[in-house]
């Protein structure tokens, strides 16, 4: 009976290793087929030309510098509101707030926040920012809206960071006379500043591949200009121009070497946040 049993559970164990180990295998397989899929048919499509230049139907030349410098715009803008908020809402929330059923219900709003399709924000961005505020279609729009979808992101990293710092750590500064929130900016902050900046990179990565939402928004129009000019007019990212050339102008080769771009911008992102981890961990 005994044997029969070891038998049964021998066979079990070795039955779920297998599923186990072949998900593995089939999960590596088609990560390493997407990527050696773009990149051998986009690669070849990358020259100069498409980087530095704009597009001109007149002259029949296709060129991307626009797309580019629009993504950097909105990076740079998204993070530039969506930090302060996320940020000075996680200490509230892990630092400063007293009444625990008030902090569940705000950690459940963006619990949710985070889970609702992106084309919806783009939804409710076209209709509060560009028809309400009257922003019109513009790159700022656009920002705004990815400022509440990624909320939520540098919320949880910034309080999850936030619990790691010992509560000793406290204690010690509370005991030396420092006030509250001079204990945050000396001993708090400095303890999870790896979380905060991983956070800020994996939301960099969420901004560079958006689409959804910004067809609603910032639009698609491949026009150069400058940063705060660029803001207040509509502009294409990267991941829309990618959608443009592939389903509006059969431009399969700009698609290709577009999403090649972005293949190794998300790797990058990728390498950068953990490196970054690493190091903070390090030097703690």
């Amino acid at each position: 009976m005994n044997k029969g049993v070891s038998t049964k559970r021998k066979a079990y164990i070795g039955t779920m290793r297998f599923l186990m180990l072949a998900s593995a295998l089939l999960t590596v397989a088609l990560v390493v087929f997407l990527i050696v899929y773009v990149m051998y048919k986009g690669i070849p499509n990358i020259t100069w030309e498409l980087l530095s230049t704009r597009p001109s139907y007149l002259a029949g030349t296709i060129g991307i510098l626009p797309d580019i410098l629009n993504t950097v715009y909105i990076i740079i803008a998204t993070l530039v509101f969506v930090l302060p908020l996320g940020v000075g809402a996680a200490i509230y929330l892990t630092e400063y707030a007293s009444n625990k059923k008030l902090v569940a219900v705000i950690e459940y709003a963006t619990e949710t926040l985070s889970g609702i399709p992106s084309i919806i924000y783009g939804l409710v961005g076209m209709i509060f920012f560009c028809q309400f505020l009257q922003m019109e279609t513009s790159l700022l729009a656009g920002s705004l809206t990815l400022v509440i979808m990624n909320l939520p992101t540098i919320m949880r990293t910034t309080q999850e960071s936030l619990k790691t710092v010992p509560q000793s750590y406290r204690e010690g500064a509370f005991g030396l006379g420092a006030g509250k929130w001079r204990v945050i900016r000396t001993v708090v902050l400095p303890g999870c500043v790896d979380g905060i900046i991983t956070g800020c990179i994996l939301t960099v990565g969420r901004i560079v591949g958006e689409t959804a939402a910004l067809l609603y928004t910032a639009g698609f129009a491949h026009a150069l200009y400058g940063f705060f000019e660029g803001l207040e007019n509509a502009g294409a990212t990267l991941t829309v121009a990618l959608y443009v050339y592939a389903k509006e102008q059969g431009e399969f080769e700009v698609a290709f070497a577009i999403a090649a771009i972005l293949m190794a911008l998300t790797l990058i992102i990728n390498i950068a946040a953990k490196l970054v981890g690493v190091y903070f961990k390090r030097r703690r």
